[in-house]
């Protein structure tokens, strides 16, 4: 089994080496991501090796779409080079460069980078051309989600609710549910990050290999989170089978900390750190909002999964510690929600008269149907299980209210992606008094 998985890890440090073995962008000018105070004559790629130029290996459009550079060449006596000269000197403005090349080994390149001339660029994401988030891109978030919630939900409920000691087919059970949450985290991420490229650089999926994918991975807050958060729960992952391995806790509450500190890569590349109104407070927020939804749905399932496998009195105490702690979830999750949604809301009326208001409120709905959900299990059921009786349906009880908790990952996923209504503009008063 340990050679079947060094094997694994062999070919899959050795095979992205061998697809990524083709011409890289050194140099770009004007830079990537760069503002420049007059507009450049030429737009030039620097690469590595010799390389093969197209008429439209470098297109250089204006934020409205306007082609402005003429037909590409390789510059005469070095093949490094491709150069687009301008049809005219550049105005004020945003500029989005798409280059393609062919190399010696007959792999075609591609990227697109943004440059401003006296304005700051947008990110690559937001480069003329690319498409916007769609129904794929909430599938795979939903998926991360997930994932997550799989993933430190079980943790959770492993270190917060069950004995230090429990019967081995639930420590197998344990691992696992987070062992399936570990994988979709990373996994969901990749494909995640993906599907942004795919959609910046308007390229096949097939392509996306030889795309140059740098000015999204480190030039977009998306990007360095997916980079930081790829690395981070691969760690996660490691402590994780360690934990397993030598059947210690220690490395599970590693891999726990560790877990809830980098899904603050969510909220550090999202609305609550991008908006106008964002502040380190809505990132707080957001952090708080979706670790303890993660904690919540993630230790349902890990609860309605022990109850087949475990003794009735670890049943009843699992359900009963999981109770409180869940009080406590449900908390924070109402407190954070409720200071996201008037942040993010500038008006009441948004909530029924714009898409991600609309949204908010299936959400709403359906987090109202989990805590009704979860109220009859507190009030009702938790009083039985104290005087010693067991509820014969409880499982299915609570495989139903993991189901309206993943419901409401989904729709996360789909607000996430959702643009929230512009804040009003200021009125004319009160852009003189903040002008003093």
């Amino acid at each position: 089994m340990r050679r079947t998985l060094a094997s694994a890890a062999a070919v899959a440090l050795v095979l992205p080496g061998a697809a990524l073995a083709h011409a890289k962008l050194l140099v770009a000018v004007p830079g990537v991501q760069s503002e420049v105070a007059v507009g450049p004559a030429t737009v030039t790629l620097e690469f590595d090796q010799q390389v093969t130029a197209f008429a439209d290996s470098i297109v250089v459009r204006t934020a409205t779409g306007e082609i402005v550079s003429a037909p590409a060449a390789t510059r005469p006596g070095d093949g490094r080079y491709v150069e687009a000269p301008l049809l005219r000197p550049l105005p004020v403005g945003a500029y989005t460069v798409r280059w393609r090349e062919l190399t010696s080994d007959g792999h075609v390149g591609s990227g697109v980078f943004t440059f401003g001339v006296g304005v700051a660029p947008p990110p690559p994401s937001e480069a003329y051309g690319a498409s916007g988030p769609s129904w794929t891109d909430d599938a795979i978030r939903w998926a991360s989600f997930v994932g997550l919630a799989l993933l430190l939900g079980g943790l959770g409920f492993r270190l917060l609710v069950l004995p230090a000691v429990v019967p081995a087919s639930l420590e197998r059970r344990f691992f696992a549910v987070a062992g399936i949450g570990a994988v979709g985290t990373i996994e969901a991420g990749i494909a995640a990050f993906v599907m942004r490229a795919e959609d910046a650089l308007q390229l096949p999926f097939a392509d996306l290999l030889y795309g140059d994918l740098s000015p999204l991975a480190y030039d977009t807050r998306f990007g360095l989170a997916f980079v930081a958060m790829s690395l981070g729960y691969a760690v996660v992952a490691a402590l994780l089978f360690l934990g397993w391995l030598l059947d210690r806790r220690e490395p599970l509450w590693g891999a726990f900390v560790v877990g809830l500190g980098f899904a603050s890569g969510f909220s550090l590349s999202g609305h609550s750190a991008v908006e106008p109104n964002s502040s380190w407070l809505s990132e707080l927020a957001d952090w708080v909002h979706l670790s303890a939804a993660a904690l919540w749905v993630g230790g349902l399932v890990m609860l309605a999964v022990l109850v087949r496998a475990a003794p009735p009195e670890l049943r009843r105490s699992a359900f009963l510690g999981f109770s409180r702690l869940a009080t406590l979830l449900i908390g924070a999750i109402v407190a954070a929600g409720v200071y996201l949604s008037v942040q993010r809301l500038p008006r009441l009326s948004d909530l029924w008269s714009e898409g991600y208001g609309q949204v908010l409120l299936v959400k709403l709905a359906l987090v109202s149907a989990a805590l009704a959900w979860g109220a009859l299990h507190h009030f009702v059921v938790r009083p039985r299980l104290e005087r010693g009786a067991w509820e014969g349906g409880l499982r299915r009880s609570l495989v139903g209210e993991s189901a309206i908790g993943v419901a409401v990952l989904l729709v996360a996923a789909v607000l996430v992606n959702s643009a929230p209504p512009a804040l009003p503009e200021p009125g004319p008063g009160v852009a003189a008094v903040a002008r003093r």
